[in-house]
């Protein structure tokens, strides 16, 4: 890597959409308040969900941790597919054609639901059609994407199988998903919100919902006190803050995956593009401020808090792309995370059997722009008492043994090892080893903490056990994050809750230094 590279690897990592967008700022909720639903969650199936259903008279409060925008939603890759991986092959062996068909249609309706408000809300947010592939480079994975074209085929999808990409990439073959889309989600998004409040709906940030107490209403509770009371409560908060004895924690399996964004030396001559195999390639591209073309590498993806150091994964897509397209700079990095279901597909509709006006949408599989749009189709309609042809397909109450159990195994006993390996960590570094912008585990007073100095020399020391389920989080090179690696909570180098199921902040233990 040149040194104008390693330069933009040294700053704190920013998506483009949010730095290329002023977003409106809202108050936090400083009092109790009654509304027909209370939306907690500012990202695009949240903000979907809040926008329609002000556009279908209801009175609505829409509420957010932190700012709009800046979950996974505002660090996303912005592709408008239905094109999700090699997803239809296997959703026709595990649920049949016709399960299979719909889901493609519902990502389908969600992508035309998006054209259309596109123009109707005349947003100006960089939408472009384009073609979508999915390519193989292995023997592997070549009959895996045959199998998935004739998937498509089988499916109706308009389709082709092909032996070369429109970049200058070897491959062994690619199948194309063909009028597919692409976005600036920030912009398109604004739009949506400057709607909600035209329409009456309120807005606060900054504000942490709890916990939900149900009786004649439904109750939001915040972090700081205050009652929201509603007839129903939308949950779009990523993972579910409220589990209502769904068991999501063990349903839900979190993954992170990066960006950087790149000026190249060569043209990108559009198209989206996914790789098959592991490790993940996404390209992309974008116009900057200035009109110049950036393109978008993402990918290499893992589960959160397992795996290499972090800042690797940047590396390793920015040696991917100066050897396609030539790197000329660098000019932002990112990582999002995703959480994947038991059977990959996501989680919209009633929290459990039980809890009728308490809804949720997770698990959109790194596939959020028309997940997050659908479940926004899909929870408002339920709301407003109109039929939705998916919902049944997406409801959390679903269980398939085939593959289910295999993964729900799977996965917690992936936690259990997690839990375990942490315990047995011992440090062996001291706090005052650390050296300026280095974060480390750090043994203090014979106790396991995370310890990391800022470029200014202030130091800060957490106990890594995460709050959630006691596992032991591991330090986040690339994102200056301290990872859960069983359920994903997130924490910052203070420890305060940057994202996940953890609700508590971890212990600061910098008093106990000297």
């Amino acid at each position: 890597m040149d040194t104008q590279n390693n330069y933009a690897f040294s700053q704190q990592p920013e998506p483009f959409w949010r730095e290329s967008v002023q977003l409106p700022v809202f108050p936090k909720l400083g009092q109790n308040i009654k509304t027909d639903v209370a939306v907690v969650g500012g990202g695009i199936a949240g903000i979907t969900t809040a926008y329609l259903l002000a556009k279908g008279g209801k009175k609505v409060a829409l509420i957010d941790a932190g700012r709009l925008v800046n979950g996974t939603t505002g660090h996303t890759t912005a592709k408008i597919t239905a094109q999700h991986g090699l997803i239809y092959d296997e959703l026709i062996n595990h649920f049949g054609e016709g399960f299979t068909k719909k889901y493609y249609e519902g990502n389908m309706k969600a992508l035309s639901f998006m054209e259309e408000t596109i123009k109707k809300e005349n947003i100006e947010c960089d939408h472009s059609k384009q073609d979508a592939y999915i390519y193989s480079t292995t023997d592997e994975y070549k009959k895996k994407v045959e199998k998935e074209f004739e998937a498509y085929l089988t499916l109706g999808i308009e389709t082709e199988l092909m032996e070369k990409l429109p970049i200058d990439l070897p491959i062994k073959n690619a199948v194309v998903m063909k009028e597919q889309a692409q976005f600036h989600p920030v912009k398109y998004l604004k739009a949506l919100v400057d709607s909600i409040v035209n329409n009456g709906g309120q807005i606060f940030e900054d504000t942490t919902a709890k916990t939900i107490n149900e009786g004649e209403s439904t109750q939001v509770v915040t972090e700081e006190g205050y009652h929201i009371d509603s007839e129903y409560v939308v949950i779009a908060t990523h993972f579910p803050f409220y589990d209502g004895m769904g068991a999501y924690f063990a349903r839900l399996k979190p993954d992170r995956s990066y960006t950087v964004a790149a000026k190249t030396a060569k043209d990108f001559p559009g198209g989206m593009y996914l790789s098959a195999e592991d490790p993940t390639r996404s390209l992309r591209y974008t116009e900057d401020t200035n009109g110049d073309k950036l393109v978008l590498i993402g990918g290499d993806n893992h589960k959160t808090g397992q795996g290499k150091d972090t800042l690797k994964h940047y590396e390793a897509l920015e040696e991917f792309g100066n050897t396609v397209f030539g790197i000329e700079e660098v000019k932002y990095r990112w990582s999002a995370q995703d959480l994947i279901s038991l059977d990959k597909v996501p989680y919209i509709g009633p929290l459990t059997q039980k809890h009728p006006a308490i809804l949720v949408a997770t698990g959109f599989r790194k596939w959020g722009m028309t997940l997050g749009t659908l479940a926004g189709q899909i929870l408002s309609d339920h709301i407003l008492g109109n039929h939705n042809l998916y919902s049944d397909l997406f409801k959390p109450s679903r269980f398939k043994a085939d593959p289910g159990i295999k993964r729900f195994l799977k996965e917690n006993v992936n936690v259990a090892g997690q839990l375990v390996k942490g315990k047995l960590d011992i440090p062996t570094k001291k706090a005052d080893e650390i050296e300026n912008g280095e974060g480390a585990i750090v043994l203090v007073n014979g106790r396991r903490c995370g310890g990391y100095r800022d470029e200014q020399g202030k130091l800060f020391v957490v106990d890594t056990t995460c709050t959630h389920m006691g596992c032991e989080c591991s330090w986040n090179h690339g994102d200056h994050t301290w990872d859960c690696p069983c359920h994903g909570s997130r924490f910052a180098v203070d420890g305060t809750v940057v994202e996940g199921l953890a609700k508590e902040p971890l212990t600061r233990v910098d008093d106990q230094l000297g």
